[in-house]
């Protein structure tokens, strides 16, 4: 599903205009993206969080070269789903 398709099916299902919605979309896109730059998960009870991953420094292999290359250590962000989204994907009941 793509953005204007999601953008598309929320202006459908609430009555607002195609316009509003994608500002309320893109704006809710730069938040998340602001906030991981700055350090600080979101949480959103029910769906998931986005968080910041890091990553230590690691030894790789260039292959065509034949030759170590040192990967510095470096953050990545990332998507932990809720326990009850993964149980409406997965098909299977949340256990405690």
């Amino acid at each position: 599903m793509t953005k204007a398709e999601i953008v598309a099916q929320i202006a459908k299902q609430t009555g607002l205009d195609k316009e509003t919605v994608l500002t309320v979309v893109e704006k809710f896109m730069e938040n998340v993206k602001t906030s991981l730059v700055d350090g600080e998960a979101v949480y959103l009870r029910g769906f998931g969080s986005f968080i910041i991953k890091q990553r230590a420094t690691k030894t790789a292999r260039n292959i065509k070269e034949e030759r170590s290359i040192i990967i510095p250590a470096h953050n990545i962000p990332a998507f932990k789903p809720a326990k009850s989204f993964l149980s409406d994907v997965s098909g299977t009941p949340i256990e405690d």
